[in-house]
């Protein structure tokens, strides 16, 4: 045995040795454990070995072992306690290292050096934290009012998206509008306004590309999104403004009706007071005038929240406004001073048209957007008593309604 060391040891005197790790980055998560390996696969002399490792930007001596033992009392104080050999290997040519509870400012070169009689060789290692970074656009989103649009979000890591959760949020009022968990997408998590108009590029998830598409874009879309990620206990988030939208040609139609309705109240208005303020008999003229300014502006608003609510999809307020729209002139024209100047059947049908039931018919079409609304909801709950509640209250203001629309009427003449 003493024959075969001291052969090796001649015959090492000839022979370089080479110092070896790790081709690429050493990466892991904070707090974690990391070896870092260096060795060669020569058998090398015990006497007189040295290994140092330090970092190669600043020097600083992370361990040492020299005179056949670690010298963990000339570390660095950072890495006291932290940093050790494997004492038991080090005869077998292993110089691994490891470091304990990894902090972010391990990052960076560490070089492991090996000293002997008739040789030195070194190796580099160089250790990343996993991190997420996540970027999104620099610049705000436009769009016209219907069209597809893509909220960016990249998602830069080495963690596999399967144990990646992206949730994107729309920061005014916390609203959850798409929920990537568990390597899959959750539709039925998203707001019901944004629900079947987002979707994520599944082709481009495993490259990290988290992008949210949203389709149909409407108005109150506008506003701040965030890309939330989450992996482990690393959290990293982006966000993506979405700028006033452009008009659309639906857009431009409720104002031409809204501005028609405004000028034309106003110039009806105008000639009608200036008619009155005449002492000649006008009769025929301010009635003319009287009715167009009573209808013509309503029916133009009428059309106008019409248009408002295929454009934007405010169901409960375009019915609202419309049957109020509606019902208006009905009720502006019992307050004409000029009912001489009806034909009789005109008379009978405003008569007819009274004010009860004119409430009566608002206050149903209204109760019935708001029922609907509320049974669309409660579909999705299993307890139908919520359902089954809401269908008895908007059965009680239907047979109400029809009570008060025979009730005795109220003229305004």
């Amino acid at each position: 045995m003493y024959f075969q060391t001291k052969l090796l040891s001649f015959l090492s005197l000839f022979s370089a040795f080479t110092v070896r790790s790790r081709s690429g980055p050493l990466v892991a998560p904070l707090g974690s454990s990391v070896v870092l390996l260096c060795y060669v696969n020569e058998l090398l002399v015990m006497e007189d070995l040295e290994v140092e490792w330090r970092r190669t930007d600043s020097g600083t001596l992370v361990h040492l072992y020299q005179d056949g033992e670690s010298q963990a009392e000339k570390q660095q104080q950072e890495y006291h306690d932290r940093a050790h050999f494997f004492t038991d290997q080090i005869q077998h040519g292993n110089f691994s290292l490891r470091l304990d509870n990894l902090r972010a400012e391990d990052e960076g070169r560490y070089t492991c050096r090996v000293y002997s009689q008739q040789d030195s060789g070194e190796t580099v290692v160089q250790i990343k934290h996993e991190r997420l970074l996540v970027s999104g656009s620099d610049r705000s989103v436009s769009a016209y009012d219907g069209e597809d649009i893509t909220l960016s979000c990249s998602v830069d890591s080495h963690i596999t998206p399967e144990h990646i959760n992206v949730s994107w949020i729309r920061t005014d009022g916390d609203i959850l509008v798409l929920l990537y968990q568990n390597n899959k997408t959750l539709p039925d998590s998203s707001d019901e306004r944004y629900r079947d108009r987002v979707e994520l590029f599944t082709a481009e998830i495993p490259k990290g590309n988290f992008s949210l598409r949203l389709k149909s874009v409407r108005t109150e879309d506008k506003g701040v999104y965030m890309c939330l990620v989450s992996a482990g206990g690393l959290s990293a988030n982006a966000t993506v403004v979405l700028e006033q939208l452009g008009f659309s040609s639906w857009h431009v139609a409720v104002l031409c009706f809204c501005f028609a309705a405004g000028s034309g109240a106003v110039l009806l208005l105008c000639s009608l007071i200036y008619c009155r303020s005449k002492n000649t008999d006008t009769s025929s003229i301010i009635w003319t005038l009287q009715v167009s300014l009573v209808f013509c502006p309503n029916i133009c608003m009428f059309f106008a929240f019409m248009l408002w609510g295929f454009t934007e999809g405010s169901l409960h307020e375009t019915v609202t406004c419309c049957a109020l729209y509606f019902l208006r002139p009905v009720m502006l024209i019992w307050a004409l001073r000029y009912l001489k100047y009806l034909q009789d059947n005109h008379k009978s049908w405003i008569r007819f048209f009274r004010i009860t039931r004119e409430l009566a018919v608002l206050t149903v079409i209204v109760y019935s957007v708001l029922f609907a609304y509320g049974w669309r909801i409660s579909a999705h709950d299993t307890d139908n008593k919520n359902s089954i509640s809401s269908g008895i209250c908007f059965g009680i203001v239907v047979l109400s309604s029809l009570f008060l629309s025979e009730g005795k009427s109220f003229y305004m003449i």
